[in-house]
């Protein structure tokens, strides 16, 4: 009993395959086109009798009217299955799309779609078992076929619309979210950042209270002040017509950056060289300052000398009543001519007016001097603060080409780490000098390169 009911289910496959095969066959001997069924082309072919003479005759097939309504309704049904598959796909996807996020609606409408597909399929095989094909307007029934099949494809498209379009307002609630936070750690930054700038805490150290997170502190404002003058000090090379990247190498020769825009390191280091020099000095940039003789005695002049500093701008410090020939404004004088060139100023401003007022003892009333008392008074204010310690702190450089050691040193970007190809990174140059309080190490920042240099 089994081997006839496997015997019938294999006819039945074997019929329905031929059935498919026999269509396609006759579609392109025939030429008929899946659209309308209707003939588009007859090929002759030409047939030499026994005389040599040729006969031309059609090698279309000679069917009779049954054969072609047959054939015509066989290429319908066939056009209904595929639509219907193709509308039972987009039931489908109309169901995924309905379960995220969660549409109890959607998935009921969803569910009774591909159940009335699922239905249309099975009449669809009732009708091919039993032979009960519409043999009336085959052509029409192919093109209602096809125009359900295209507005199934359609929705499809409509549906994977509406997919992306939901993934853009997730990105987007993300990136609004993101942003949030990101305002909110600015506010957080600060509000921190105007506590640790509250002279209160600094105003009134004393000699038992400060540490070495003072220090740091003032160092990070120092290192802010000193990159605000060198953006600054870069605009107006460009603006003079400097080659940036010639100037670079000339502070640093033999540099390969990881970017074009690590060269500002360079200046930053030729700055920063400008300016700390002579800072393990008691009298820093100014050897004929006197001081007093006793040790303790210079420990409370600079601590009183920091408070003073602290509590004003570097404008309130350089004019307004007070005195032109202080130590801050002797401090910044010197150091404004070792820094700047005469012939950079003159590029920059076409004269060297300002350099004339500064060797007279007065102080330029420009912005750009501005940004220059400004960096000045944090690193004067840093100098002050190192040797208010007992014992004072001290400065170091690391060399050119010493291994990099997280301990006294930190890479002044980050992006090294990530864009180097070498695990084996050593120092291109000092940037910002680290200090030793003790036995505490505020670390140096230095530019890393993957140069091969073994002086240390």
């Amino acid at each position: 009993m089994d081997s006839v009911k496997q015997s019938a289910v294999s006819s039945k496959k074997s019929k329905l395959a031929r059935t498919f095969a026999k269509v396609l066959h006759i579609r392109m001997l025939t030429g008929v086109s899946a659209v309308d069924g209707v003939e588009k082309g007859k090929r002759r072919t030409v047939v030499k009798n026994n005389n040599g003479a040729a006969d031309s005759e059609s090698d279309s097939f000679d069917c009779s009217d049954e054969d072609q309504q047959e054939r015509g309704a066989m290429e319908a049904f066939l056009a209904k299955v595929f639509a219907n598959i193709t509308a039972l796909k987009a039931a489908y996807a109309q169901l995924q799309y309905a379960q995220c996020p969660f549409d109890v609606d959607g998935i009921q409408v969803a569910d009774r779609s591909i159940v009335s597909e699922l239905k249309s399929l099975s009449e669809l095989k009732r009708c091919f078992v039993k032979k009960q094909f519409d043999l009336l307007l085959p052509e029409t029934a192919m093109l209602s076929a096809e125009l359900v099949e295209q507005k199934s494809v359609v929705k499809m498209y409509e549906i994977s619309v509406k997919k992306l379009n939901s993934q853009v307002r997730l990105k987007e609630s993300e990136i609004i979210f993101l942003k949030e936070k990101l305002e909110e750690a600015k506010s957080n930054n600060k509000v921190l950042e105007k506590r640790m700038n509250q002279s209160g805490p600094l105003q009134n150290l004393h000699l038992s209270a400060i540490n070495s997170n003072h220090l740091a502190r003032v160092l990070r404002h120092t290192v802010k002040t000193v990159r605000s003058f060198v953006q600054l000090l870069i605009d107006e090379m460009k603006c003079g017509g400097w080659d940036i990247d010639e100037a670079a190498s000339t502070i640093e020769p033999d540099i390969v950056y990881f970017k074009e825009e690590h060269k500002c390191f360079a200046f930053e280091a030729f700055v920063c060289r400008v300016m700390f020099e002579g800072f393990h000095f008691p009298n820093f940039a100014l050897p004929n300052e006197s001081l007093p003789p006793d040790k303790k005695q210079q420990t409370k002049l600079y601590l009183r000398r920091f408070a003073e500093t602290k509590s004003l701008k570097s404008k309130q410090l350089l004019g307004h009543g007070h005195e032109p020939n202080s130590t801050f404004a002797k401090f910044c004088r010197v150091k404004y001519l070792q820094l700047i060139h005469p012939k950079m100023e003159s590029s920059f401003f076409g004269n060297l007016s300002q350099r004339s007022l500064v060797s007279s003892g007065k102080i330029p009333e420009t912005a750009f001097f501005a940004r220059f008392a400004d960096m000045a008074r944090w690193v004067w204010l840093l100098h002050c603060l190192a040797f208010s310690f007992e014992p004072e702190a001290s400065i170091f450089r690391v060399n050119n080409g010493c291994r990099f050691n997280d301990v006294y040193m930190k890479g002044v970007t980050e992006e090294v780490f990530i864009l180097s190809t070498q695990p084996d990174l050593r120092v291109a140059f000092t940037v910002v000098p680290g200090f030793y309080i003790g036995k505490t190490v505020i670390q140096s920042l230095v530019y890393l390169s993957q140069q091969q240099q073994t002086s240390c």
